[in-house]
């Protein structure tokens, strides 16, 4: 897994660093809650191991920051706090466990296999689109960063339809029966629907063969621990 640690006490950040990628994962570090928020911008993880007592940006602050601008990740907070009110509000913002310290790094490893397992089933039931799009094939959704993406019904038939013949050209005459239920529209309508859908995405994955018709390939993310 591609884990993002945000933990500010130098000699715990690189114990936990250098013990997870023993097991194989690839571990990005940060010391400051500004840092680690600039790097999930622009980068995408697995799961985010978040300390709350941060310089500059607390884990709370940057796990609501990234609930406002959609970017959804597994998370575990590791906090010497006991208070309730605190691991409540850790779960409250979608953390999946809180780790109290101090604890065994064992057992920080343990509940991240855990997470690794639901991470591998999830993705044999999805199709990676792009980098940040996936279609779950079992609840027909798009997600975006681990959102549900609102679609108007056409545009989930036309995702569907795409999603259900990766690699392979999907030309009109299957989104007339498909999207339409053969109703006597003409090339023209179809591709202006596919279009404006396409204008709202924030990563286009869909392919245009012109004249012919479109389909999708699946994305293959590089290899992670």
């Amino acid at each position: 897994m591609k884990i993002l640690l945000l933990e500010d006490e130098s000699m715990l950040r690189s114990s936990i660093e250098e013990y997870l990628e023993a097991l194989g994962h690839k571990v990005l570090s940060f010391g400051n809650g500004e840092e680690a928020y600039e790097a999930i911008k622009s980068d995408v993880f697995d799961l985010l191991i978040l300390d709350i007592n941060i310089p500059k940006m607390n884990g709370f602050s940057l796990l609501k920051s990234l609930n406002e601008i959609e970017q959804a990740y597994p998370s575990i907070f590791i906090s010497a706090n006991v208070d309730i009110e605190d691991i409540s509000k850790a779960f409250e913002l979608g953390a999946y466990d809180y780790l109290k310290k101090p604890f065994h790094l064992k057992e920080l490893g343990l509940r991240i296999d855990k997470i690794k397992k639901a991470y591998d089933v999830k993705k044999m039931q999805h199709i990676i689109l792009s980098p940040k799009y996936v279609f779950s094939k079992e609840e027909q959704m798009l997600f975006y960063n681990n959102k549900e993406q609102l679609l108007t019904k056409k545009q989930l038939q036309i995702v569907t339809l795409l999603c259900e013949n990766v690699g392979v050209v999907v030309d009109f005459e299957k989104f007339r029966s498909y999207v339409w239920k053969d109703e006597p529209i003409d090339n023209a309508t179809i591709r202006a629907e596919i279009s404006r859908f396409r204008k709202l995405l924030k990563e286009d994955f869909i392919i245009n063969l012109k004249g012919v018709g479109y389909k999708i390939e699946k994305y293959f993310p590089e290899k992670r621990g």
